[in-house]
């Protein structure tokens, strides 16, 4: 555990506090019960991925063991109606993790949606037909190939939407996209919105990085957008803390700056601490009147 203890900052009427320690202990002492509307967060994999501190290879029972820990943490935190946006992703020689993950947290909650996080994505334009926009073979997105002769590339990962119910109202088109087909709009679209629901598979590509010089400051850290699509799913009018378990460089916070929502996180490594830090601070400084 770092021994920087985080900081706090203040986004208008909101706030944002992090705190260098671990996740079970600081959700039961530093956050009421209950008090958390979404929680949204990507765990380690346990996949062997290289952090700066944290060991990534534990063994399968040790680390479902510590995810229930962690998972009955999040419970007391969240509130009666709140929501629990689990990513988390397997690898093709160990394809059962996300879902023995899911099994122990059944323990505690419901699971309403699965969402898959599309990372690349191919479409053959003799698979669209005369479809609008689209005039040719399109590849799009980011993913690392997998040399394989038993193997496709993965090119996604899942976002569990998890409940104490299984019954939260969600603000479905706060996500949602336009009807390609515009005479769909009376015919689907209620009071004639030009919005429908966008569906479980959400296609949100990695910043790349270009030079090969630098060096990712994360090594498995998720787009700023997730968070943001997922607080507005479970419905902003109704969120007024956000929470993210495992902090790292801070992409769930950089969201609530964003957004304007109370937002608390938990992150072991000080020097992630205080990258997520500088990355609240340069969101903090576009949101000012001054940077515009």
């Amino acid at each position: 555990m770092g021994t920087d203890p985080g900081f706090h900052r203040t986004v208008g009427t909101s706030t944002v506090d992090a705190w260098c320690e671990d996740c079970v202990t600081g959700l039961a002492t530093r956050v009421e019960p209950g008090s958390v509307d979404v929680v949204v967060t990507s765990p380690p994999y346990n996949l062997g991925t290289r952090y700066k501190r944290y060991d990534d290879t534990l063994s399968r029972q040790e680390y479902i063991e510590w995810m229930g820990r962690w998972g009955e943490a999040v419970h007391g935190a969240l509130a009666a109606g709140g929501s629990l946006f689990l990513n988390i992703g397997g690898k093709p020689t160990d394809p059962w993790g996300p879902f023995e993950v899911l099994m122990k947290l059944r323990e505690y909650f419901e699971l309403q949606n699965v969402i898959h996080w599309v990372k690349s994505i191919a479409i053959q334009k003799e698979d669209v037909g005369r479809y609008p926009g689209i005039t040719g073979n399109v590849s799009v997105g980011h993913y690392k190939p997998i040399n394989s002769p038993r193997y496709v590339n993965d090119c996604h990962e899942y976002i569990f939407h998890l409940t104490k119910s299984g019954d939260v109202p969600l603000d479905r088109l706060a996500v949602g996209v336009e009807y390609q087909d515009k005479s769909n709009i009376s015919r689907w679209g209620g009071e004639g919105a030009d919005r429908r629901c966008r569906g479980n598979t959400w296609f949100v590509p990695y910043r790349t990085i270009q030079s090969r010089d630098k060096q990712r400051p994360h090594p498995a850290t998720f787009p700023v957008k997730i968070p943001q699509m997922c607080v507005r799913l479970h419905g902003l009018e109704r969120t007024r803390c956000v929470a993210d378990p495992f902090l790292g460089i801070g992409s769930s916070a950089i969201a609530c700056v964003q957004l304007g929502v109370d937002f608390v996180g938990f992150e072991t490594d000080a020097d992630y601490c205080a990258q997520a830090q500088l990355a609240v601070d340069e969101a903090l400084a576009a949101r000012s009147p001054t940077s515009q």
